[in-house]
């Protein structure tokens, strides 16, 4: 059995985040798989005895494709020892790094009909050379009008990876339902 890794990105920070937790489950003994959910059609469940779901911010919402997966699969992922981790700028600041401190995840884990046994907030990465202009523009002046880094020349990860080795160990543990 092994460890189901979905994961939603924008930019590639949250698949690097999914790739580091799936290296560190690994060093822990724990088997795992890494799928993108925007591609992914059919989950066959019963290879899998937990799942990880992590989801990127754009502009205030998660993908809408996470949304619908979670909709459609709440009850395998309810019967599952589950986990979820949403990744965003705003989670830049430490204070905004938890999932009741951090407004995005907190709606998000209101809303769905899912509730995972864990979840993490990570700050996610700046990489405004790899924007088009339109996020490019869109991105500097909200990191202008929130005290985030403004040159368009930058790529800046915010990281913090041992808090997401954190989480691994915290996947991991969690009681078999």
């Amino acid at each position: 059995m092994k460890t189901l890794i979905l994961f939603s990105t924008r930019d590639g920070q949250t698949r690097e985040i999914a790739a580091y937790l799936s290296s560190e489950l690994k060093e822990l003994g724990v088997d795992s798989e890494l799928v993108n959910l925007n591609r992914t059609q059919d989950i066959e469940w019963e290879q899998y005895d937990r799942v990880v779901v992590g989801a990127s911010i754009r502009y205030g919402h998660f993908h809408s494709a996470v949304d619908r997966f979670v909709k459609k699969h709440a009850a395998q992922m309810q019967a599952l020892p589950s986990a979820f981790f949403s990744v965003n700028l705003v989670a830049r600041k430490p204070e905004k790094r938890s999932p009741q401190t951090n407004n995005y995840t907190r709606k998000f884990l209101l809303a769905s009909p899912w509730q995972p046994d864990a979840c993490a907030v990570f700050a996610g990465a700046l990489r405004y050379p790899r924007y088009r202009w339109y996020d490019r523009f869109m991105i500097r002046l909200i990191m202008k009008m929130t005290g985030g880094e403004t040159d368009t020349r930058k790529e800046v990860v915010y990281t913090d990876w041992q808090q997401v080795a954190h989480f691994a160990r915290e996947i991991a543990h969690i009681p078999r339902k």
